[in-house]
This record gives C-alpha cells, structure tokens and sequence, in this order.
C-alpha cells in the first residue's frame, strides 16, 4: 500500500519505538520530503539522488541505505505495520471485509492534510511514473505478508495457508486501486469514500 507518520505512542502493553529508532525514522522522513519536494518542482526523472542527499543534508550514502533504489522513497511507507496493527485490534469473529475497511480508513483518517497531500502525490507519481509502477509488485508482496500475518492470527490459520494469502493480497489490491481512482479523480477530500466503496465490492463477493 502506498506516508503516514509513525504514532509517537505505541499500543497498550508495548514499549515505544527507541532513541535510534526514533532518529531513523526522522532522517527516513527527511529524505522523503525532500525528495518529494524536489519530484514536485523538478520532475522525478529529473531529480538524481545526490540532489536529494543534499536537499534532505545527508549524504548519498544515507539515501541508498534508507532507500536501496530511488523508487523506494516514493513507495515505502509505514502502512503496512499501521494496516497490520490494525486488523489485529478488530474484533476476531468482525466479517474480513469490514475488519479491513475499518484498519484502512482508521489510517486515513489519522492522517493530517499535509500527510494526505503527501500520500496524494505519492499515489500519482506510482500513477504517472513506470518505473515507480514496476517498483510496486516487490513492495506489495511485502506487505501481503504483513497482513496475512494478522489475518492468521485473527483465524488460527498458518500464514503461508492459500486462502489467507488470496485474502491479503485482495485486500490490499482493492486499497491500492482506491487510492489510484482518488488520486485519478483528484478529490479534494480525502480517499475514505473510494475505500468504503473498494470494501463494499469485497463485502458482497466480487459481484457487480
């Protein structure tokens, strides 16, 4: 799925992210809004690294451990942990769909509008760029594992068991074209209705 802050409090019963992990974190989201910055006035072709390593202070060795290729900045995100802490707070006997439509908007809705401008242009530039577009399907299988991993705790099944992996994987393929149709539409508001409307389709089977 394709940034949402990371919450500074973590969930009842576990310890904060850590000084370093905090720090990471920072110069993570320093490079990314630099080098979103520079997309938004120069172009993503034409923006090298070493132009975001000095935008964001860092050097361009900074930038390629943080982001090994330069398509990561603009696909890596906290999501899929949010997404994942999220089906994992639901109530266990919810139906999957609404399970997944309350962890995705709850994320959204978290997000304030400088988060949703981001997101906005993030979206679009996997929309208009190919080579962020191929970048997606290694990302992606990423997270399809975050969220299998929640969906088989939620049903005692093994995380690698098809159905739950055919569940994930749906589910974030719906999420992803929500936020392409919004960022298409270029809504003013936010993606929450293309999201409902994405759950809905789950909802009742993949009828039309």
């Amino acid at each position: 799925m394709v940034s949402a802050h990371t919450p500074a409090t973590a969930p009842p019963g576990k310890p904060g992210p850590g000084l370093r992990e905090r720090k990471k974190l920072q110069t993570r989201q320093a490079i990314r809004r630099a080098a979103l910055r520079l997309f938004a006035e120069r172009g993503y072709d034409a923006t090298p690294v070493d132009r975001i390593a000095e935008a964001a202070e860092v050097s361009p060795s900074t930038v390629s451990r943080y982001f090994p290729a330069k398509e990561d900045i603009v696909l890596t995100d906290e999501y899929g942990a949010l997404l994942e802490r999220g089906i994992r707070a639901r109530p266990a006997g919810e139906p999957m769909p609404e399970t997944l439509r309350h962890a995705a908007v709850g994320i959204v809705r978290g997000l304030d509008a400088a988060d949703r401008g981001e997101l906005l242009q993030r979206v679009r530039l996997v929309r208009e760029v190919p080579a962020v577009r191929g970048r997606t399907a290694e990302l992606t299988a990423r997270h399809i594992d975050l969220v299998s991993a929640a969906l088989a705790e939620r049903t005692g099944r093994p995380a690698d068991d098809l159905e739950i992996r055919v569940v994930g994987a749906a589910a974030l393929a719906a999420l992803q074209e929500a936020l392409l149709h919004w960022a298409e539409e270029g809504r003013a508001g936010g993606p929450e209705e293309p999201i409902h409307r994405s759950m809905d389709v789950l909802a009742r089977g993949l009828t039309l």
